[in-house]
């Protein structure tokens, strides 16, 4: 009795351990093949997370739009900002350059016309010399001292000269308002009208400019 029940025990765990045999085999051939067909379709995905991908593209196509919208607008103010400052440029420079010739013209100016105020200041003086001697009587008590006084009046006239001061020619002349002053008018016959007749004070030119227009009188 005793060894039947322990025949019948042995077979009964002998029958599970095949069991448990099988189920085990049949589970690691189901691993392989789900393993091989993990292998043959390395990228697919299920169906959910396709469509997820889909719709997470979207926004980002919309966004790169955007952002290359607002990459265009900077741009375009980019340039426009640099056509501003090359404008500024070339007006700062037109400006510049427009200065510096004034301060050439001027230094020019100032070299070319500096004895001026000297030479204005010293004409009443000449003026003064002229009239003297065209007054004055010439004898054997004042000859000597008029030679005198035309020596004095001719190195003044000479070195006004050397600074580029001269008479302006004024009798005989075609008036001329840019060189003369008319302060009366008379009748000469044998005489072109409007033509200088009488000088009563020298003009005086420095170079090329008028720095005492004659004073005239001119036939009608």
């Amino acid at each position: 009795m005793a060894e039947e029940q322990n025949k019948r025990a042995s077979e009964e765990v002998k029958d599970e351990q095949k069991r448990v045999s099988d189920e085990v085999k049949e589970g690691q051939i189901e691993s392989i093949f789900a393993e091989e067909k993990d292998t043959e379709n390395p990228q697919a995905a299920p169906e959910g997370e396709g469509n997820e991908a889909k719709t997470a593209k979207k926004p980002e196509t919309e966004n790169a739009a955007e952002e290359l919208e607002k990459a265009k607008e900077e741009i375009e103010k980019l340039r426009n900002e640099l056509e501003q400052a090359e404008n500024r440029y070339l007006r700062l420079r037109a400006d510049f350059d427009n200065y510096r010739r004034r301060v050439n013209l001027d230094r020019e100016a100032a070299e070319k016309y500096r004895a001026q105020d000297l030479i204005v200041n010293l004409l009443p003086a000449l003026d003064n010399f002229e009239r003297a001697l065209s007054m004055a009587e010439r004898n054997e008590h004042t000859a000597q001292l008029l030679d005198g006084m035309e020596m004095v009046y001719r190195s003044i006239l000479e070195a006004l000269k050397k600074e580029g001061a001269e008479p302006i020619e004024a009798i005989g002349k075609e008036f001329d308002p840019h060189y003369h002053q008319a302060i009366m008018q008379g009748q000469e016959e044998g005489t072109a009208s409007n033509v200088v007749i009488e000088e009563f004070q020298k003009g005086y030119m420095l170079k090329d400019r008028v720095i005492r227009p004659s004073m005239v009188k001119v036939n009608e």
